[in-house]
């Protein structure tokens, strides 16, 4: 299991509880195990930062972004979100709300196809 701060949890169980509208559209097509069989957790806690999904068989963190993602702050706020995990191992990927709302099956193919190669690869 990957560090966290314990101080996350409640603001991570919030967060279950409130999911924007691409968030649960995406969860209902990761939720139990319909990606290869793999489990997907929702606004999981890792290091300092709360996550939208992750799939730990994959090492693999998924991020539904709102416009405040594409911000000069939020740009490099990602940025070093990113870094951090992928110093654990973890690969990110980042959708924007509009595509995971618009074109969810692409959405869904691109994190399949992910999630299979990181698994194949030793």
């Amino acid at each position: 299991m990957k560090s966290y701060n314990k101080s996350l949890k409640l603001p991570s169980r919030d967060l279950r509880s409130n999911m924007t509208d691409a968030e649960q559209l995406l969860w209902q097509r990761l939720r139990r195990k319909q990606i290869l069989g793999l489990q997907f957790y929702r606004q999981k806690p890792i290091l300092n930062f709360i996550v939208d999904f992750y799939c730990s068989a994959a090492n693999l963190v998924i991020e539904c972004d709102g416009g405040q993602h594409y911000t000069e702050v939020g740009l490099e706020a990602d940025q070093n979100r990113d870094y951090a995990l992928s110093e654990l191992g973890l690969l990110t990927l980042r959708f924007s709300n509009h595509q995971i709302l618009t074109e969810i099956d692409a959405v869904l193919d691109q994190i399949y196809w992910i999630v299979k190669q990181r698994l194949e690869s030793p």
